[in-house]
């Protein structure tokens, strides 16, 4: 097992991308489960939580937590879930998520806007929607007014990004 480090600064915005384990699909299902561990431990820590989509088998994130080390604050929200998660399901053990998580420190404007429309895109990207906007699990909604109705519809000379999960 390696030995993964992280950096922390109080001022850092981080891209995160958690998996579930194996794929399992049921984020979608659960996705009100998965919001309230988000918002729980992002209000605890006084995070600003800039955007997110919640896909079947992952999730994304751009988050700034000021006070609390990244690594925790995921372990947080995954551990969250996967109580509320198995008390539904009448689970008493099994495993939810894959080990770890990626993540990326934003460096700086650019690399913010890109990562906000990376996360606004990957419906599109897993075949979900057909337009950034018919996705409900997406805090494009939130960003409404910062894009054009037909902004993000598939183009084929349209650039790909390439990173993500």
């Amino acid at each position: 097992m390696t030995n993964i480090r992280r950096y922390h600064h109080e001022s850092y915005v981080y891209f995160v991308t958690n998996v579930k384990y194996q794929r399992q699909p049921i984020l979608q299902e659960h996705v009100d489960l998965l919001l309230k561990s988000i918002d729980k431990h992002a209000i605890a820590t006084s995070s600003d939580l800039i955007a997110w989509v919640i896909l079947p088998d992952h999730f994304h994130l751009l988050i700034q937590p000021p006070d609390v080390n990244i690594s925790l604050l995921m372990r947080r929200i995954k551990l969250s879930f996967s109580s509320k998660y198995r008390q539904i399901e009448g689970m008493q053990s099994g495993r939810l998520w894959q080990y770890r998580f990626r993540d990326h420190v934003i460096r700086n404007q650019e690399d913010m806007n890109k990562h906000i429309d990376y996360i606004h895109r990957n419906p599109i990207k897993h075949g979900l929607v057909s337009r950034p906007f018919d996705y409900p699990h997406s805090s494009i909604h939130l960003y409404r007014e910062s894009y054009p109705d037909d902004w993000g519809v598939e183009d084929e000379n349209e650039k790909h990004f390439d990173f993500g999960e």
